[in-house]
């Protein structure tokens, strides 16, 4: 078995009757490494999934589909904030040069808080790269391992596409505007620069490193997913993480952009659920 009952699994709000609780989406937060979390919950399957957003990312705003159309007789999916984004506030979101470790070890502390004692992860860019993370360094907590967006390490090129989107300003109001929703301008705009600073600075490496040393210890059954048009991601990367992740496989979206588990969120899910 992958996971206690639902009902040990964590102290919820929930948001209506409980005999409806294996499909609507809970909502709570939970102390872990000295911060209080927030996540979203759903499902009662016994296959635990942990969904890890991206940079200035959320459950709420990152992974709309996912929570309201995966499986729930056959996954219980869990949705974060990592520390400083989100609802996840307090703390103010912070880039020291650990900040993937941390935001790694707060994911899987946080799983083990909720009583999950092994977990599936699908991580979305940072959260990519977060999620191989976990899953070289928690080897015996991690089932599977799901990542689209994510890169191992930071070129030249990746700071000159970083730089570009620096001015939240000229973002496009699409995708801007629940962000200011959720953080007001000025945190968001800021969060925004702290993090091409943070991100630019793997680039100093002679090698451009973040954690391409931990990808041969990633021995779970691994499924690399890359949007030909990401503007964000050059294919590059996903080509390595293949590369260097043993037995992992690569499916290219010849249509998908970074946000392909939005855009394309159907076929993204069965692909997903196929694999889990």
């Amino acid at each position: 078995l992958l996971l206690q009952p639902p009902a040990r699994a964590a102290p919820l709000t929930s948001r209506g009757p409980t005999a409806s609780y294996g499909t609507s989406i809970t909502s709570a937060k939970i102390q872990v490494n000295g911060v209080h979390l927030h996540y979203q919950q759903t499902g009662e399957g016994s296959h635990a999934v942990l969904l890890l957003p991206g940079m200035l990312g959320s459950g709420q705003t990152d992974f709309g589909p996912q929570l309201k159309s995966m499986n729930k007789q056959l996954f219980t999916i869990v949705a974060w904030d990592p520390r400083g984004y989100g609802q996840s506030i307090p703390p103010s979101r912070d880039f020291p040069p650990d900040f993937f470790e941390r935001d790694a070890k707060d994911a899987v502390d946080l799983m083990q808080a909720l009583k999950f004692k092994k977990f599936s992860l699908l991580g979305w860019s940072d959260g990519g790269i977060t999620a191989l993370i976990a899953a070289a360094k928690y080897p015996t907590l991690i089932h599977k391992l799901v990542v689209w967006g994510a890169n191992a390490s930071v070129t030249q090129e990746d700071v000159r596409i970083y730089n570009g989107i620096r001015d939240v300003s000229k973002w496009s109001e699409k995708v801007k505007k629940p962000l200011e929703e959720m953080y007001g301008h000025e945190y968001f705009a800021k969060t925004c620069e702290a993090w091409v600073d943070g991100i630019s600075r793997f680039a100093e490496k002679s090698d451009g490193n973040i954690c391409q040393q931990l990808l041969p210890d990633i021995k779970c059954p691994t499924f690399i997913i890359h949007g030909e048009k990401d503007p964000l991601v050059p294919q590059a990367h996903a080509e390595y993480i293949h590369k260097h992740i043993k037995g992992s496989r690569l499916l290219l979206m010849p249509e998908g952009k970074h946000n392909l588990h939005l855009r394309f969120a159907e076929d993204f899910n069965r692909q997903v659920e196929d694999f889990l």
